[in-house]
């Protein structure tokens, strides 16, 4: 395809004929020439309101530009590229517009990277020249175009480089920028985050002109405030959504990059996306003096062993802490009196949640190990037990919670078996250097009693079950999920003075009253493992700052009644809105740097990327008439963008009154008004599957919010992902293929090769009828 227009010679190398392909090629390039010519897919609204099914209004998610477009793009605009094919030739009036997407932190990420391996590798970077750990390279497979060793239709391999298997599977920059064909001379512009804006959105248009889009490129634009016509567009939005209350300024957990110095939202993620933090109830377990020589330098201070727990409602049956004997721990300083040991990971988190002596700076008194830790007498909240120990537990994680475990063995099955296991072991116990008095006088107490199980839950499953050890982990697993869902739901507390109170109604008096009385604090921690954009792990954080309402019970039930007459193609897709309506609560919409719009209230912050994109639909059916064409708006002869006011945007899109203070003249004002009545609802919206938890549902819930009913969005259809060396394509890692790369390969694979590639036999008959259009 980006062969178009040039003569392509039939092949016969090999014995092969390449003639119905060339033919095929021959094809396309002079459609292709007819359709620009022609002006084929040049839409305009009519006089008159169109009746059902006479337009059709179809968009895609704007791609970010910190690259070429890759495969998994085409995946998803081929479905949306075959309907609109399949309106127009029913006779429809049709827009399919396109614009770039370049908010956020991707662009600035790749090139602070950038920056980053030209101070530590020299420009150009000499990777190999730093002494690393030695890899086993793999024999690269070598490309498979036969039939022979053919993968599925979705699912791609690809090659690392040797920087790359060294640097543990992901690319260097540089190395991602000369995958693209750039001269080292060419990639040290990319420092700058606006080259990026300026080099990738035109070879965009060239690739989906080649790939055949049927698009209004008068329509196309690129965001952030180097366009200042979308800049107006979405400082009009945020001050729209906060004067009618859908903004608010407050404190809370959120995903947060400290090497950014700000929140990390799903699309600021190179892995990651979509985890949320996990909030633990803190219990503060103390050590009783007088402290042991390892940790004898915090004399005169209250040290605590901090257990992270999602069950403070057991506590009163605690019999001993549980420590990884070979983990590494450390006792930080969280305020003038109180030390916690925990891992230094927890620590981080901690110490962004406002619970560290020096704010976002963990302070480490002494290094510990968990061998160390084992025997310390413990005094803690609501146990039976006025001293309990902590004793070694060989499957504790140190890379979730804090590494500290309480143990509750009358509802844990991890913990009866690991106890059993210490108690019924003499020889284990000595190996392990555990006293007897430290284990074998801590009897299970029961604590929850339940129907299914009586009032020793972990006992009687794992006997039913026939669990005979604490290291078989995939039926401990099933035994938690049995005990933690009966405990919970259908659980009475027997002890303690919440005794007689079901469990699901005792929980949050328990936890509040441990929070009260001092005996605990709030932890958060991100749920999985979330890797910023620029490389660092993220950790929880509480921030102040700007957050969208998202949630809020009215404006919920509008979301809802909104998908509830939406075409959604499939069931799964509708439950998956339908899940992330019930859990989806604020959203951060404010960041303190990257590329954007300024909040037009509160310039210190920009507006976040998912929520610059969720009404900009709408402005694809203006553009054409604000910036002449011209992506990057930089055309004014029509209007300034300084004459956009509120009242211009309300009158366009919200049914608002004339603006008659504005000096635009009343003949544009109101073929734009003319062009949304039109188009609007959109009928389409095609996306990936991932969407549907942050992008696909702020959309919903900003048209709810912003335009009258008639025009809130009537179909999205959601797909999954091409698969390349056994992942979701990313550019941002590396692992991608492009557009021009399957383009080019023209000369080696036929066509409808390269459309079967991605899962599309039905892509020949688009091209086909596109064909057939023209003789209409």
């Amino acid at each position: 395809m980006a062969a178009a227009g040039k003569e392509v010679a039939s092949n016969t190398e090999s014995g092969k004929s390449f003639a119905r392909r060339d033919k095929l090629l021959e094809i396309e390039a002079h459609v292709q020439k007819l359709w620009e010519e022609k002006e084929v897919f040049k839409a305009d609204s009519l006089d008159t309101p169109p009746k059902l099914g006479a337009k059709f209004f179809g968009n895609f998610p704007f791609p970010y530009m910190n690259g070429y477009l890759h495969l998994g793009h085409a995946f998803s605009l081929s479905k949306l590229e075959f309907a609109a094919a399949y309106h127009r030739l029913r006779g429809a009036n049709v827009l399919l517009p396109f614009g770039f997407h370049c908010t956020g932190m991707p662009i600035k990420a790749s090139a602070d990277k950038l920056c980053r391996e030209i101070q530590k590798f020299g420009n150009p970077p000499d990777f190999d020249a730093v002494v690393e750990e030695k890899v086993t390279e793999s024999k690269p497979e070598p490309e498979e175009t036969s039939t022979e060793n053919q993968v599925a239709p979705d699912k791609f391999k690809g090659k690392k480089s040797k920087a790359a298997a060294k640097s543990g599977g992901d690319k260097y920059q540089w190395e991602i920028m000369r995958s693209y064909g750039l001269s080292d001379d060419e990639i040290s512009k990319f420092q700058d985050p606006y080259h990026w804006l300026t080099y990738f959105p035109p070879l965009a248009v060239e690739d989906l002109k080649a790939f055949g889009l049927g698009c209004d490129w008068r329509r196309t634009f690129i965001t952030t405030d180097m366009n200042p016509f979308f800049d107006s567009f979405v400082r009009w939005q945020m001050r729209k959504l906060k004067k009618l209350g859908k903004i608010v300024k407050d404190l809370r957990y959120t995903i947060y990059s400290p090497l950014d110095g700000q929140p990390c939202a799903d699309h600021d993620r190179a892995s990651g996306e979509g985890v949320i933090p996990q909030e633990y109830t803190l219990i503060k377990m103390e050590v009783v003096p007088p402290l042991p020589p390892k940790l004898r330098a915090l004399d005169g201070k209250k040290v605590y062993l901090a257990a992270a727990t999602l069950r403070p409602e057991t506590m009163y049956g605690q019999t001993n802490a549980w420590v990884l004997p070979e983990g590494k721990y450390g006792a930080f300083e969280i305020n003038e009196t109180d030390v916690f040991i925990l891992t230094r990971r927890a620590a981080l988190n901690l110490a962004y949640q406002k619970l560290s002596w020096v704010p976002e700076r963990p302070t480490c008194l002494v290094e510990l190990t968990g061998s160390d830790l084992i025997g310390l007498p413990l005094r803690s909240p609501l146990s039976f037990n006025e001293t309990i120990y902590s004793l070694p537990m060989l499957s504790v994680l140190t890379d979730k919670g804090t590494g500290i475990v309480t143990s509750v063995p009358s509802d844990s099955p991890d913990d009866f078996m690991s106890l059993h296991e210490l108690k019924s072991k003499p020889a284990f116990r000595a190996k392990l250097g555990v006293k007897d008095e430290w284990v074998l006088p801590f009897d299970i107490i029961p604590i929850i009693s339940t129907p299914e199980f009586g009032d020793k839950s972990a006992e009687k499953v794992c006997v039913d079950m026939k669990i005979k050890s604490p290291n078989e982990r995939q039926k401990l697993d099933e035994a938690k999920k049995k005990i933690y869902k009966g405990g919970f739901y259908e659980g009475t507390m027997i002890i303690g003075e919440y005794a007689g109170m079901r469990v699901q109604d005792a929980k949050s008096l328990i936890r509040s009253r441990l929070l009260e009385n001092g005996d605990a604090v709030v932890y958060s921690e991100p749920e999985k493992l979330v890797i910023s954009r620029s490389g660092d792990e993220c950790v929880v954080a509480l921030t102040d700052q700007w957050y969208i309402t998202y949630g809020e019970p009215k404006w919920k039930e509008e979301a809802e009644e909104c998908l509830a007459n939406m075409n959604l193609f499939s069931d799964e897709t509708r439950h998956g809105f339908e899940h992330t309506l019930s859990w989806l609560n604020q959203w951060a919409c404010s960041r303190n740097f990257g590329l954007g719009t300024r909040i037009p209230w509160d310039e210190e912050f920009l507006v976040e990327s998912l929520s610059d994109s969720t009404l900009y639909m709408a402005y694809y059916t203006v553009c054409h008439l604000l910036q002449n064409g011209e992506m990057y708006g930089s055309d004014s002869k029509s209007v300034k963008p300084g004459q956009l006011t509120d009242e211009v945007w309300d009158y366009l899109f919200c049914g608002g009154p004339y603006p008659e203070s504005s000096d635009i003249s009343s003949s544009l004002l109101n073929k734009m008004k003319q062009e949304f009545e039109y188009w609007y609802p959109f009928d389409l919206r095609v996306s990936g599957k991932d969407l549907i938890q942050n992008h696909l549902t702020f959309c919903i819930y900003n048209h709810t919010a912003l335009l009258p009913k008639h025009h809130w969005p009537r179909g999205f259809r959601c797909n999954g992902h091409i698969m390349l060396n056994s992942e979701k394509m990313s550019k941002s890692t590396g692992n991608f293929r492009t557009y021009a790369r399957l383009f080019q390969n023209s000369q080696l694979m036929p066509l409808d090769s390269r459309l079967l590639m991605l899962g599309m036999e039905w892509m020949m008959l688009t091209l086909y009828l596109k064909q057939l259009m023209l003789q209409f």
